[in-house]
């Protein structure tokens, strides 16, 4: 069976935003929407569950702080010890402070690349992966929601008396 996905256009966020709390609290449910810029309080309305990503970015930092450590304390104490401003040279955590810029640079840059790369991975925008985007207006100044018939168990017919009511501009059905 061939399943239906709902484009309905809008001018505007805040009519958007009116016309999703209306479909939701009629029963529908809304798969995605696409804008031009982040539309706040959108999340809740359609159940966008909130990111981890953050978890991910204090787990990459740590992951900095321990290759950070462990490089230091390599290179500056059992490799190729040296002395620095009369600091002994022989232990690493007399030498701890010295070391404190380089662990936390070294903590930022793991934690900014990793949470980049993982934030392009979920949302499969790395350079040459297909575009999801159903229409390019949505890239300007249009606003669109995203409906599939097979999330929705109401027929075709009901969806479009509901979102009929929602004061959208345009409407495209396509059949995947």
């Amino acid at each position: 069976m061939s399943e239906k996905v709902i484009y309905v256009m809008f001018d505007c966020d805040g009519i958007l935003k009116d016309g999703a709390k209306m479909l939701v609290s009629k029963g529908v449910k809304i798969s995605d929407t696409f804008s031009p810029f982040p539309i706040h309080g959108i999340d809740p309305i359609i159940g966008v569950k909130n990111t981890r990503l953050g978890i991910m970015s204090f787990l990459y930092g740590l992951t900095g702080l321990t290759l950070a450590t462990l490089g230091m304390r390599f290179f500056m104490i059992k490799d190729w010890p040296m002395n620095i401003g009369g600091k002994p040279n022989f232990s690493y955590f007399e030498n701890l402070l010295a070391f404190v810029p380089i662990s936390f640079e070294f903590t930022v840059l793991c934690a900014a690349h990793g949470m980049a790369i993982t934030y392009f991975l979920r949302n499969k925008t790395l350079p040459g992966m297909p575009a999801q985007n159903p229409d390019p207006r949505t890239t300007d100044d249009k606003f669109v929601i995203e409906i599939r018939t097979a999330e929705n168990s109401m027929d075709e017919k009901e969806l479009d008396k509901l979102i009929k009511k929602t004061g959208y501009i345009e409407i495209d059905k396509k059949t995947i």
